[in-house]
């Protein structure tokens, strides 16, 4: 097996899933640790997203600049921030999600107090809420 070392795929290629580190290991002395880790945000972008945000960083932030070196015009630049953010989940799209999750418990939680709906329903309404983000608290 030789050293070469590829960028790992953040999406599953069989069901298109997210994909997360099962397994750590020291390249010095193979200590390994094994478990179920979230790659940071940076390491789920894709090749040619990476490349943008490492070379707008290198150009500090300078438009003109990422013009220069990307050989391409002031709305591709800007064009292809916008997509380096949505990769991100940076674009505000995922905060205008959660607002309107939370917009949603809230009616769930008033008609529940109005009696329009029973305990059982409002828990069924707030698990079902609650799918669309496995990780709202």
């Amino acid at each position: 097996m030789s050293g070469e070392k590829y960028h790992a795929p953040a999406k599953c290629p069989v069901c298109g899933e997210t994909m997360e580190v099962a397994r750590l290991q020291c390249t010095r002395c193979g200590s390994e640790l094994t478990g179920r880790f979230s790659p940071c945000r940076f390491c789920a972008l894709e090749e040619k997203h990476l490349v943008f945000v490492e070379t707008f960083l290198r150009c500090r932030g300078s438009i003109k600049e990422m013009e220069k070196e990307l050989g391409v015009s002031y709305p591709t630049v800007k064009n292809m921030m916008e997509a380096a953010l949505a990769a991100l989940g940076l674009d505000g799209q995922e905060q205008a999600r959660a607002a309107k999750r939370k917009e949603e418990k809230a009616d769930v939680l008033s008609r529940l107090s109005e009696g329009e709906l029973t305990v059982e329903q409002a828990v069924e309404e707030l698990n079902r809420l609650r799918g669309g983000n496995q990780h709202a608290r």
